[in-house]
């Protein structure tokens, strides 16, 4: 449990954390690591652990709607987890891996698209509250927490569903 003096620590931790995740992401086009490696098998792959992320958060609220705390932090920490390992095979598959365009025309690129970008900024918006709402939440700071994770648990629960939804969207045009 984090206590009361270590909460600045854990906030810093989280702000830096933040920026440099942040920071990665927006600049990781602009690497590109030639690797004798295919990681071609990774969108599949990070697209299930987003799913799996997914599956965790509904746990996680089931489980605290029903007052089981300490299965519903297990079930954060699990979602955290995975979330972390979903970023690392993400960020490696696009500094080794060429972009791949969406390949459709029409209503269906509107659609796509409106997801991606959602889904893109959501993301970047929301990663530091979830870091935030965690903190709050495992230092026992019920009433904070709770305010944090009325709106940061669905913003985070639709990232882990869209970004399934447009890999699968995007499947058929990789090459």
């Amino acid at each position: 449990m984090i206590h009361q003096g270590n909460l600045k620590t854990w906030n810093r931790i989280a702000t830096i954390l933040s920026v440099v995740v942040l920071l990665v992401v927006v600049f990781m086009r602009k690497i590109h690591i030639d690797s004798s490696i295919d990681f071609s098998f990774l969108p599949p792959f990070y697209s299930m652990l987003n799913a799996i992320a997914a599956i965790c958060l509904i746990s996680a609220y089931i489980h605290i709607k029903n007052k089981r705390i300490e299965a519903h932090k297990r079930m954060i920490i699990w979602a955290l987890g995975i979330s972390f390992f979903f970023l690392i095979c993400y960020v490696v598959y696009h500094i080794t891996t060429p972009e791949t365009s969406f390949c459709k025309e029409g209503f269906i690129r509107s659609i796509y698209f409106f997801l991606l970008i959602t889904h893109i900024i959501l993301a970047a918006v929301s990663f530091p509250f979830i870091l935030f709402t965690f903190i709050r939440g495992y230092s026992m700071q019920v009433e904070r927490h709770k305010k944090m994770a009325r709106w940061v648990f669905p913003i985070w629960l639709y990232v882990c569903i869209t970004g399934p939804i447009c890999y699968l969207m995007l499947k058929p045009c990789y090459a």
